[in-house]
């Protein structure tokens, strides 16, 4: 998966640092596109020494390599460099840099969309000591967001619940959706697969997690049993595919980097002791 980056790791403390020359920075414009250099799945960011006289933010470091990202006004003109979109880079890269991309890019989501304090409309700025921004006029504190949301695997027999969305991702999926207020996430799976297919679920049981900075998200996954006269009927305005397949038949995705993708693969695979 997409934060799978062994034996490189990550390290998202908080720190004052000021970059080296070295060091990437990385640069997106005002939809969220990375300034990047794609080539032989390997993504190449811009670095500090591409931006002499700018102010740059800390973000986090991967093994003794600190990343930061650059400001918005921040310009750059490099040979075999351009703008893609996040969604892009899932298909041009792999490894720690594209984690890099995806975990940046849910950094520089949140800082766009805090610039103003949300309780009195002051202009927020950058806590000293922490990851937060603070009011400069009424001290209110904001975190990262993080959505929690669930992956979940129906299984019915030698079948797994396969789905492809209404729009977006063009691939095969799981049933998956967001936590809402005052649920727990075992409420949140029988919620979604209710919703999404009118199927009702037992023996709900976690598998792992992932982080995909992408769509600012925590991904949970569960695996649950369909009852035994579920009958599928779809959400339209969801999905426009859902069924059951057998376990020889499942096609997975294009690559590994989802948490979705895993889950497929350890049901495809028979690996009863991710999903008994």
């Amino acid at each position: 998966m997409i934060q799978d980056i062994a034996p490189d790791k990550l390290d998202n403390a908080y720190s004052a640092r000021i970059p080296r020359p070295e060091d990437p920075v990385l640069l997106f414009d005002e939809s969220g596109k990375l300034y990047v250099k794609a080539q032989d799945a390997r993504l190449y960011f811009t670095t500090a020494a591409d931006f002499p006289d700018a102010s740059h933010i800390y973000l986090f470091a991967i093994n003794d390599t600190w990343y930061f990202l650059a400001p918005q006004t921040a310009k750059c003109d490099l040979p075999g460099y351009e703008y893609r979109g996040i969604r892009e880079l899932r298909d041009l890269g792999q490894g720690r840099e594209l984690f890099a991309a995806f975990t940046a890019y849910h950094l520089w989501k949140w800082y766009t969309d805090n610039r103003f304090c949300g309780k009195c409309g002051g202009i927020n700025g950058f806590h000293p000591a922490e990851r937060a921004l603070q009011c400069t006029k009424c001290g209110q504190l904001v975190y990262p967001r993080i959505n929690p949301a669930v992956i979940i695997g129906v299984i019915k027999g030698d079948c797994l619940l396969i789905t492809r969305y209404r729009t977006g991702y063009a691939h095969n999926a799981l049933v998956a959706g967001f936590a809402e207020i005052g649920e727990t996430l075992e409420e949140t799976v029988r919620r979604e697969v209710m919703e999404e297919t009118s199927v009702s679920v037992r023996n709900i049981r976690y598998y792992k997690s992932q982080p995909w900075g992408m769509a600012q998200d925590l991904l949970m996954g569960f695996y649950c049993d369909a009852e035994d006269d579920a009958v599928i009927h779809i959400d339209e305005n969801e999905l426009k595919y859902a069924e059951w397949v057998r376990r020889d038949d499942i096609v997975l995705q294009p690559n590994d980097l989802s948490l979705t993708n895993d889950m497929m693969k350890q049901f495809k695979q028979n690996n009863t002791a991710a999903f008994a």
